[in-house]
C-alpha cells in the first residue's frame, strides 16, 4: 500500500512541475504570481483557498523554481530530471517510471499542453557520453554528481 501511495504522490509532484504557475488555481486566486512567488502566506488563507496551496504545492513549486535557477528551463528536461532524481534516490521507483510518464503525458494531453511542450524551441547538442537514463524521451546525464537534461548538458 505504501508504494502505491508513494507513486500517487510522485505523480502529483510531477504533475505540479508540469503545470505552469498561471494555470494553477492558486494563481487564479491570487495566492501566487506568474513566477510562483507567494503573494498570500498560507497562514493568511481561509476556507477553500487552503486546499490550493498545500505543503505539497509549496514543495513542488519551490523545486520547480530551483530547477529553473540551475538552468533547467525546458519543461520536458525539467520533468525528466525530476523523475530521474527520484529514481536515483530510491531505485525501487524505477518500476513505476513508465506508469508515471504515461500518467503525466495523459494529463498534458487532457490539458492541451502536450503539443506545446513538445514544440518548445530546443536545440539538442551532440553529446559524447552515455545517458544515466531517459525520461519522457529526454536523455538525462550525470555530471559532477548532478543530473542534467540533454538540453542543458552542453551549457555548463
Amino acid at each position: 500500500m505504501s508504494r502505491t501511495i508513494d507513486a500517487l504522490i510522485t505523480y502529483r509532484v510531477i504533475k505540479l512541475l508540469v503545470t505552469g504557475f498561471e494555470k494553477t488555481e492558486a494563481f487564479k486566486r491570487g495566492i501566487i504570481d506568474k513566477d510562483g512567488k507567494v503573494l498570500k502566506p498560507f497562514k493568511t488563507l481561509k476556507g477553500s483557498d487552503r486546499k490550493h496551496y498545500t505543503i505539497l504545492h509549496r514543495f513542488a513549486w519551490n523545486m520547480k523554481r530551483i530547477l529553473r535557477k540551475v538552468g533547467l528551463g525546458s519543461r520536458l528536461g525539467t520533468f525528466g530530471v525530476a523523475l530521474a532524481m527520484l529514481i536515483k534516490e530510491d531505485s525501487s521507483y524505477a518500476s513505476y517510471k513508465d506508469c508515471i510518464e504515461s500518467a503525466v503525458i495523459t494529463y498534458l494531453k487532457e490539458e492541451n499542453l502536450y503539443d506545446e511542450i513538445l514544440t518548445e524551441s530546443k536545440e539538442i547538442p551532440e553529446i559524447d557520453a552515455t545517458p544515466y537514463m531517459t525520461c519522457f524521451g529526454v536523455d538525462i546525464y550525470e555530471r559532477n554528481g548532478q543530473l542534467v537534461s540533454e538540453y542543458d548538458y552542453a551549457k555548463h
